[in-house]
This record gives C-alpha cells, structure tokens and sequence, in this order.
C-alpha cells in the first residue's frame, strides 16, 4: 500500500472531553432504585435466605444484607441486587485508540462509561478511586440505557465503551445498553479483565462487536498475588470471545521483575497465536508506579522493545507498545511489507 493514514496526536488530545464535568444529565424516575442481578441463585437451607452469585468466578455466597466482592451487588431479602444499574460515575467521550482499540474504526470517538466497583484487586490499579470504592461513597448520575444511548448518539461517537472499572460489575446495564446501542447503530467496546463465567459471557457477547481483553500475566503466581486472582478464566474469556467471533485486542501491562521473564512472555504470545490467530494485536504498555505498586521503577523501553520483538519473532503480526509517546511501536505495519499503514 502506498497510502499512509496519519492518526495526530494532537487529535487525540482534542478529544479527550471530559463530558461529566460539563454535562447536567436529568434524572430519570424510570430508573428503578435497585435492579434484581441476572445469574444467581438461591441456596436451600433454613430460611436465611442465602443466594449464591454466579456471575464471576469468585462465586460469592452472600447472606441477607452481605455485599458482593465487587461492591456493587447485594442480598436484599434473599434476592441479589445490582447496586449500580443506571449509576455511571465517570463519562467522557474518548479517541477509541486510548482502550486501545488499533484495529477497530480508527480515528473515531467512543463514549465511554464506568460505574463504582470491581471484582479483581490489583495491587497496581490505574483507576482505584473508581473501581475500589462503594458505591454509596462515590456521586453518581441517573442515567437509563436509553439516555446513555441517546448522548452518544448525540456525541458523535462510532462507538460505546464499557471501561475505566471491570464492566462486569454492571452487566444488566451493560447488556440492556448493548442491545439498544445494536438497534440504534452504535457499535460496543467491551474493555475488561475478563473475569466472567462463560454462561453470561455467551449471552453477552451476542451484543458485543469488541472485546479489548487484559491478558495481565501468564501465570497463576503472577495473578494470585497482583490481581487476587485465577488465570484460567480469563483464558476461557478469550477463547469463548474468539468462539463467538468478538474483534479480540490483547493488552499485556509489563511489570518489572513481576511478568516482564522473557520466556514466559513467548509462552503467552505462542498461546495467543495458537488459540486467537496470528493477527490478533497485542499490545504491551508501559507500567508506572501507582495504588500500591510505588516501590518500582517504570518499565524500561527496552523492556518492551523486547517483548515486541519476542511477539513478531512468534509470528504475530500486529505488536504494539503502549504508554511510551511517539514510539514507531505505536503504528500499524502491513505484516508482509512492513510499509506502515497507520501512524500515530
């Protein structure tokens, strides 16, 4: 190709509009003050009105007035309630290449959304204030599905993200907004960790057109003790997300002396390779000090510089570094000519 499509940096700049510091959104009464959560059950016993979530792995039992690991579910009376339907807490209206999303509709807008919550605890989160926090503690807006809809509609945006804190936490209202964004013509971006059980993913992803996915290391001691987590689900998240024939976007966070071990890198891209395909872009982003990860040093460049090198030598064909401005890691190459098709 001897066409070349230049993404500015200054665009991207432009539109990071912060939309909840500028906006008044009404509050809508068809909001219904708790909303009963999708995917649970209840559990036999004695009239204690126990229920057991089953929506992500961690398969919380949750006795009357108990609240979920997330934050952001609750027993009410033996019924368990989304405590966030209809609450987001942060909206802006972003480029799409800041999930990152590289392969999806560059240089358009997606309005983005987050609620409180999350059901992972990284030690090393970018965005704790939001996702570690109670509901109840955080100012939120009533905004229906329809609303959130509407704005972005209204926006200009291509697109809806579903980021900032762990979407799962609000699946009903992330699903009753897909299906909308679907019949209204906007496309989704779901932006996760990936932390779900397959039945409410396959449902789910029925509505979905990306699933920009945090592969964080690849191993079960590096998920253990960062995120307080398991790895095999999320290996299932992408495997089921390539089933269902979602556009995949891998993004690797590397982290000095936790998952930046060279062989283990090449394990991680042999399996996207083998499991995703050759042309799935992953993405390997700069790590900063933050939350409670403050005794480590960024991640050298040429740390990441290899990982890029390790991944293309695999043969992956779109590699990307992330969190480093103006790195050629940034553009997009024609894996067969390598003439760069996307500079950003």
């Amino acid at each position: 190709m001897n066409k070349t499509f230049h993404l500015r940096r200054a665009y991207l700049v432009a539109f990071i509009i912060s939309v909840i510091s500028t906006t008044s959104y009404p509050q809508n009464q068809k909001i219904p003050v708790l909303k009963e959560a999708m995917f649970y059950e209840k559990l036999p016993g004695d009239g204690r009105d126990v229920v057991a979530c089953k929506l992500c792995p961690r398969k919380c039992v949750l006795k009357n007035g108990d609240t979920g690991y997330c934050e952001s579910r609750r027993n009410i009376g033996g019924k368990l309630y989304s405590l966030v339907y209809g609450k987001p807490v942060s909206i802006a209206l972003d480029p799409i290449e800041k999930k990152p999303v590289f392969h999806a509709w560059p240089g358009s807008a997606s309005f983005s959304f987050a609620t409180a919550g999350c059901n992972l605890r990284c030690i090393h989160c970018q965005n704790y204030q939001i996702a570690h926090a109670k509901p109840q503690n955080l100012k939120s807006y009533d905004l229906s599905p329809e609303e959130i809809v509407n704005e972005a509609l209204k926006s200009g945006a291509k697109s809806i993200s579903f980021t900032y804190n762990e979407p799962t936490v609000y699946y009903e209202y992330m699903l009753d907004i897909a299906k909308l964004a679907r019949k209204r013509g906007l496309k989704t971006v779901w932006v996760t960790s990936g932390y779900i059980n397959p039945e409410p993913l396959r449902l789910l992803a029925d509505y979905l057109d990306v699933a920009r996915i945090d592969l964080k290391g690849f191993s079960e001691d590096f998920y253990q003790k960062l995120a307080g987590a398991s790895i095999s689900p999320v290996l299932e998240t992408l495997k089921i997300a390539k089933e269902k024939k979602l556009h995949i976007e891998v993004i690797n966070l590397i982290i000095p002396t936790y998952n930046d071990n060279p062989d283990e890198i090449k394990s991680m891209c042999l399996w996207i390779k083998e499991n995703l395909g050759a042309d799935t872009p992953l993405h390997f982003t700069r790590f900063f000090p933050n939350y409670k990860l403050t005794n480590l040093p960024p991640t050298p460049v040429a740390t990441l510089d290899r990982a890029r090198k390790i991944a293309l030598d695999v043969g992956l064909n779109f590699v990307y570094i992330g969190n480093v401005p103006g790195h050629d890691g940034e553009n997009t190459y024609c894996p067969r000519c390598k003439k760069i098709l996307i500079k950003r």
